[in-house]
């Protein structure tokens, strides 16, 4: 389909750094968007885009009225609840009363019942919830995105955790959302990327050390990673007064990179995009320290 008779797009998180640049390619392109939020205010002002809400995805009528209008829902995944999977799928049935034909899902690499990173769990749950809903859907499993380490350093720059000398096809958000935008704009009745799962990854896979080591060089700040045990690790999150379901969150993300969970490496953006996988000290965007979930 043409970009000028392009179908509305809704995109979600797009006071994220994902769902923002997401929105911001679409908007290149033409494609109208409803771009749909908790906090409508907060979002971009971008051409050919309306801002809907407020709308969490568990208010199943706030998100259907948010949605009227889109045949196609890109769903940024949301942050960790407890309640993922149903917050998730009441976003999907929203969607599906009012019309939508196709979902676009942001998913996690090594997504698995058995998955050592805990939030890959709640991926795979959302993925098997949209195999069973008859939408036609794509799965993006994103590898880790380059700027986490940055996020997961404390004030003195410094990334601790069990990730021993594992390695992780750390992605760039810019990569994966092209990515996304490709698959978007395909939106004929026979993509051929329904019922795809679309692993996106960076163009190596690269140890703490090394990942931390080009943020320090793109930064000019000086990032470095320290090794943890699980006792060290677990330790000092306990004196922080961090919860046992963060404890086991952030844990389990350093032990998916040390079991080799997350170091595979595909070819799916130049693949799909043209160009070749950004290097992770091109990820262009560092956030500040102690910010991640």
């Amino acid at each position: 389909m043409s970009e000028q008779t392009h179908a509305p797009v809704a995109v979600t998180g797009v006071t994220g750094a994902l769902g923002s640049r997401i929105a911001a390619r679409l908007a290149r392109r033409g494609v109208p968007q409803l771009l749909i939020g908790r906090r409508p205010e907060r979002m971009p002002e971008l051409p050919g885009a309306e801002r809907r809400g407020p709308a969490a995805y568990a208010d199943a009528p706030a998100m259907r009225t948010a949605l009227a209008g889109a045949s196609t829902l890109v769903l940024v995944s949301g942050h960790p609840t407890g309640r993922r999977l149903e917050e998730h799928a009441s976003a999907v049935d929203a969607a599906l009363a009012i019309g939508v034909t196709r979902v676009l899902y942001v998913s996690l690499l090594g997504a698995a019942p058995d998955a050592t990173y805990r939030n890959a769990r709640d991926h795979w749950l959302t993925e098997q919830f949209l195999a069973g809903s008859g939408v036609r859907h794509t799965v993006f499993r994103a590898g880790f995105y380059a700027a986490t380490p940055a996020a997961l350093a404390d004030e003195e720059l410094v990334v601790r955790g069990p990730g021993g000398d594992g390695r992780a096809a750390f992605v760039t958000h810019d990569d994966l959302a092209a990515v996304i935008e490709t698959v978007a704009l395909d939106d004929g009745p026979d993509s051929p990327y329904d019922g795809d799962v679309l692993e996106v990854t960076g163009p190596q896979a690269l140890t703490l050390h090394e990942v931390t080591a080009r943020i320090a060089t793109a930064t000019g700040r000086p990032y470095r990673y320290q090794p943890e045990t699980l006792e060290e690790a677990f330790a000092r999150r306990w004196r922080q007064g961090t919860s046992g379901e963060q404890i086991e969150s952030w844990i389990s993300w350093y032990r998916a990179i040390a079991n080799g969970e997350l170091s595979a490496v595909t070819d799916t953006v130049p693949r799909l995009t043209g160009s070749p996988a950004t290097d992770a000290s091109a990820a262009g965007w560092w956030p500040a320290p102690n910010t991640a979930w």
